[in-house]
């Protein structure tokens, strides 16, 4: 059955961040994930996996000035040079901490005649992302986010985040499929899946509407943790979700699944 990382973004919100990591590690979690790292030094998280024997499954490349607004650069045109820069940032924070997955955002589109050209630069961004990642061993991952959450985004289907692998044609650029996010903007979850299971290289859950643990709402997740079997997936699936009260007192869900080891940190999941 699927191995789980504890989001340290969403997760433990009632603990410091870099206190979260234990506090994941208490409750039986190997790996972890989060947003953004950039806040803190490389090794003081490194530390904080270290003491705690986690493994960091994925975190995100910078977004741009996410207090103003921005969600990600990679599609925007004229902001180029600064995407680079923000993938030299990444990679040298996941070549400290070990990480393998990193979830590079597109960026809102606010003018939907302009769709074509932020495709253009979209794709030839990751592509560059792609070769600069290649040589560390990072994997880059697509997230198709829904208009609910955030407005405006320019990546909101499954199956586009898979044309845009296709388009790039690197193996080293996969889908991140959010089930949460997958729900909402298109439902028929489990065809989803099945479909695009060959280019996934990294899964988030959460309860549907609201966000809370993954045994609330309109998802049937032991189904769908059992299918993720069916299907062959080995990689790691992230709580990306907000509790309804402590993450500890909401943690009956995950019983089922206590002791499942963690990923392999080799291969294509």
């Amino acid at each position: 059955m699927p191995a789980f990382a504890a989001n340290l973004t969403m997760n433990y919100v009632e603990c410091d961040f870099l206190d979260r990591f234990a506090a994941a590690a208490a409750d039986g979690f190997r790996g972890v994930e989060f947003l953004f790292p950039y806040a803190h030094p490389a090794s003081d998280i490194q530390a904080r996996l270290r003491d705690n024997d986690l493994t960091l499954a994925l975190f995100n490349a910078p977004p741009g000035d996410w207090a103003a607004g921005e969600r990600g650069l990679a599609a925007l045109p004229g902001r180029e040079d600064e995407f680079r820069r923000t993938i030299e940032t990444a990679l040298a924070y996941a070549g400290v901490l070990g990480n393998r997955r990193l979830h590079v955002m597109a960026g809102l589109c606010p003018d939907p005649d302009a769709r074509n050209r932020y495709h253009d630069v979209y794709v030839n961004n990751i592509a560059y992302a792609a070769r600069q990642a290649r040589d560390a061993g990072v994997t880059i991952v697509l997230e198709a986010i829904n208009t609910r959450d955030m407005p405006g985004y320019f990546l909101t289907r499954q199956e586009d985040a898979a044309g845009v692998c296709a388009a790039v044609g690197a193996d080293n650029v996969r889908v991140q499929f959010d089930l949460y996010h997958a729900q909402i903007m298109q439902g028929d979850v489990t065809t989803r899946l099945r479909a695009l299971m060959p280019v996934i290289g990294h899964i988030q859950a959460a309860g549907v509407p609201d966000r809370h643990e993954p045994d609330d709402g309109e998802l049937a997740y032991p189904y769908l943790f059992r299918l993720l079997d069916t299907l062959g997936y080995a990689g790691w699936v992230g709580c990306e979700y907000r509790p309804r009260g402590t993450m500890r007192a909401g943690l009956g869900w995950i019983e089922p699944w206590r002791g499942q080891s963690a990923p392999e940190t080799t291969g294509d999941q």
